[in-house]
């Protein structure tokens, strides 16, 4: 029984030096790059009112929410599972700005189940968002950034995937699919799984032009699946032209600002599709099938806290970074450290406090322990020479 003390629920790790330490640098230095792109910091709360948490995006996240009873008012509380939702109704109600709103966020989430982002149950969620304006201009910000954070983090090959949900959304309405059957193809599309998709089309009773889009969207996939997706969506109907419309021209603005990268299109990319209402994006690496980042725009979110405007964003999981990360340890490497007697002697305070004013970790000595400042990860030592404090290199 004792031995089961040292275990941890399934998803849920512990993070100990000196990843702790990488993790935090890079937490750091995140941060401070969204800071200079003009992004603000918010603190969402832990645990929230489970309503709050499951409007607008959150509808999505009812599954992944734990949830439980407040002592104080009965009502249902739920423990975070997205920060977005939460996000929208700073924007919404407490900021109200007429301008846009570029806001960043960090903290741990809390899933039911593992999703996604790696087999984690408790991600360390980073993000940013624009709120208050829609067009292509803040979805190549926010895409931009989202390569930059994967660039900050170490992560030297990627490549995005990009969709649009108005495009399986008007070709839905155009096959006059029921809520039900809209789901099933919905799940069949998201697998990938052919022969299911066109016994789904065809028990549906879909025939002629709408069969033929329906079943082409699960291949339009790749850095050429816009140019096709003109010929084989040709017969669509005005959302879906539209959609593609909006797709070519992100493309080319993509092209203007990143033209070192390639994207990848694929139109039955619909991640978050109950909520999202146009560009939908996720990050992947090579020899990694889950995505490493996501995003989107969802521009109703903030309708449910009484205002809603235009937003795009996306996240990621901190620590999920850090599996296909090089370097970073070397590039947040600590100082060694200096090992000092433990005393009140005013010279080595003085001296204790100028090292660490100027970077270095200095180790106190705790009396009555055989210490050995090597294990301690000490290379130098102050010592008294002449009553002046000196730092002399450990053997």
């Amino acid at each position: 029984m004792n031995e089961e003390r040292w275990l941890l629920p399934a998803g849920i790790e512990e993070v100990l030096p000196p990843q702790a330490r990488v993790i935090e640098s890079l937490r750091r230095e995140l941060l401070d790059l969204y800071a200079s792109w003009g992004y603000e910091m918010v603190i969402p709360p832990f645990i929230d009112y489970l309503d709050s948490l499951l409007t607008g995006t959150g509808q999505d996240l009812d599954l992944q929410t734990f949830k439980l009873t407040d002592q104080l008012s009965g009502k249902l509380l739920g423990v975070r599972a997205d920060m977005t939702p939460q996000v929208a109704r700073m924007d919404a109600h407490h900021l109200r700005r007429e301008t846009a709103t570029r806001l960043c966020y960090l903290g741990t989430v809390l899933h039911t189940m593992p999703d996604g982002f790696g087999g984690s149950r408790s991600p360390l969620q980073i993000g940013a968002e624009i709120y208050g304006h829609s067009g292509i201009e803040s979805d190549t910000e926010i895409l931009r950034l989202t390569l930059l954070t994967l660039q900050t983090a170490g992560i030297g090959e990627c490549y995005l995937d990009l969709g649009h949900v108005g495009i399986y959304r008007g070709l839905a309405r155009q096959a006059r699919l029921d809520a039900a059957q809209e789901h099933a193809l919905f799940g069949a599309l998201q697998r990938k799984a052919l022969p299911e998709i066109e016994a789904l089309i065809d028990g549906f009773g879909i025939t002629g032009a709408p069969a033929d889009m329906l079943r082409a969207l699960a291949e339009l996939n790749g850095a050429d699946a816009l140019k096709q997706a003109d010929t084989l969506l040709r017969g669509a109907d005005a959302q879906v032209r539209e959609a593609l419309d909006y797709l070519h021209a992100l493309a080319d603005e993509l092209g203007r600002w990143l033209p070192e990268h390639s994207f990848h299109y694929d139109l039955a990319e619909l991640r978050g599709y109950r909520y999202k209402t146009g560009v939908v994006f996720a990050a992947f690496v090579p020899d990694w099938g889950l995505e490493i980042a996501r995003g989107g725009r969802y521009d109703d979110i903030g309708q449910v806290f009484g205002r809603a405007r235009p937003a795009v964003g996306f996240s990621t999981d901190l620590k999920g970074l850090l599996r296909h990360c090089s370097g970073l340890e070397e590039r947040y490497h600590s100082s060694t450290a200096v090992y000092a007697p433990w005393s009140a002697d005013p010279s080595l305070r003085e001296a204790v406090e100028q090292l660490r004013t100027a970077g270095r970790r200095v180790i106190n000595a705790l009396p009555g322990l055989d210490q050995d400042p090597g294990q301690l990860g000490c290379q130098q030592a102050l010592v008294e020479r002449d009553g002046r404090w000196e730092l002399e290199n450990i053997d």
